[in-house]
């Protein structure tokens, strides 16, 4: 079986997993008593290098790398992440880390609260303002959701560097395709429940974004209320959420290599925000969202509150797929098998914010 890096972001620290020979061990907490809300393993360099978004009450935000595995972590001696002096404003939290795709190999994005994307050019080591996504002029506009307002999804195009889409919480999903120069607004098709307007140019509360690893044209969206696909890179989205038992929630995530197929949590809402049907359950679609399948084969059958945030599903790389999803419930769950099986590999951490895995040579 191959071997696995599971990183776990949580309200206090950093979790570690790894699989060896088919056998789980899990270190931690790193960065005890803060929370850690994005993580990023970046496989494209000769070892990984694991970047996290930490956040201690008393020092704030802070990026820092590690490149063994976890074992020590590096912060740069100035802040990575620094929002210039003519903004006005200042860093609250790192909501997104990711690496782009390689052909752009020393590229990370960082996706911030208030609602900015930084770029680096180093793998992490320093961040720059995109100053024409901060600068749209319909960023006036923008208003935050229940987390804030925040870039809290990048994705970008393994055949283009200079595309780029990214999504914002509660002003939906913006592209490029000049390197970030310029910038517009593509949620077409996509609603706003909640606006008097269902279908404005901006504006929808965006949970989540997912590519499909063979059709670089096709993403899978979560909004609230609402699962969508696009088959044009996001320039316009059609409704897949049919079939499921609800269609809110925070979560998505692709197969790594399985066109079609893609992973969710639905969640009961607004109000309670819960599994729904209270069943701790995670949805596949093998056909890109015609239809749906529960799978729960070693989850918890009875009730069950634990819900899964944005960046709590995850996929691995490895053949099967792992699949690994956290909750609020301090509960972490693993699938060796592309999701047709389930384990649990902890319970009783603090609320689990994010989940990284990647397979390791």
């Amino acid at each position: 079986m191959t071997d696995v890096l599971l990183a776990v972001g949580t309200r206090k620290g950093l979790f570690i997993g790894r699989r060896r020979r088919g056998t789980w061990q899990l270190s931690g907490p790193h960065f005890a008593a803060q929370a850690v809300y994005s993580l990023a393993i970046d496989t494209r360099g000769g070892r990984p290098r694991l970047l996290a978004g930490a956040d201690s009450a008393h020092w704030g935000p802070s990026v820092f790398h590690s490149d063994d595995l976890g074992e020590t972590w590096h912060e740069p001696a100035r802040p990575a992440v620094t929002y210039p002096a003519h903004t006005g404003t200042s860093l609250e939290r790192v909501w997104q880390l990711h690496p782009a795709g390689p052909a752009a190999p020393e590229v990370v994005y960082a996706g911030t609260e208030p609602g900015g994307l930084f770029r680096s050019e180093d793998r992490g080591e320093t961040f720059k303002l995109v100053r024409a996504l901060w600068d749209h002029p319909s960023r006036e506009k923008w208003v935050p959701g229940g987390g804030g307002l925040a870039v809290h999804t990048v994705v970008t195009d393994p055949r283009d560097a200079d595309a780029v889409t990214v999504a914002v919480s509660a002003a939906g999903v913006f592209r490029t395709r000049d390197g970030g120069a310029s910038w517009a607004p593509s949620n077409k098709g996509v609603k706003a429940v909640f606006l008097p307007d269902q279908h404005p140019e901006f504006g929808q509360c965006v949970h989540k974004i997912a590519p499909d690893p063979v059709d670089h044209d096709r993403l899978y969206l979560q909004n609230h209320w609402g699962v969508y696909r696009s088959d044009d890179a996001g320039a316009s989205w059609t409704d897949i959420g049919g079939g499921l038992p609800s269609d809110f929630g925070f979560a998505v995530a692709a197969h790594p290599r399985r066109g079609d197929v893609a992973y969710l949590f639905p969640i009961t809402a607004d109000i309670d925000r819960v599994p729904a049907e209270h069943r701790c359950r995670v949805f596949r679609t093998a056909d890109a969202g015609a239809s749906w399948e529960p799978l729960s084969a070693g989850l918890p059958a009875e009730e069950h509150y634990g819900t899964v945030l944005r960046d709590a599903l995850s996929v691995d790389d490895a053949d099967p797929a792992g699949v690994y999803f956290g909750n609020r419930n301090g509960e972490l769950y693993a699938s060796a098998d592309d999701g047709d099986s389930w384990r649990q590999l902890a319970s009783h951490l603090p609320d689990v914010l994010c989940v990284r895995a990647a397979t390791t040579a």
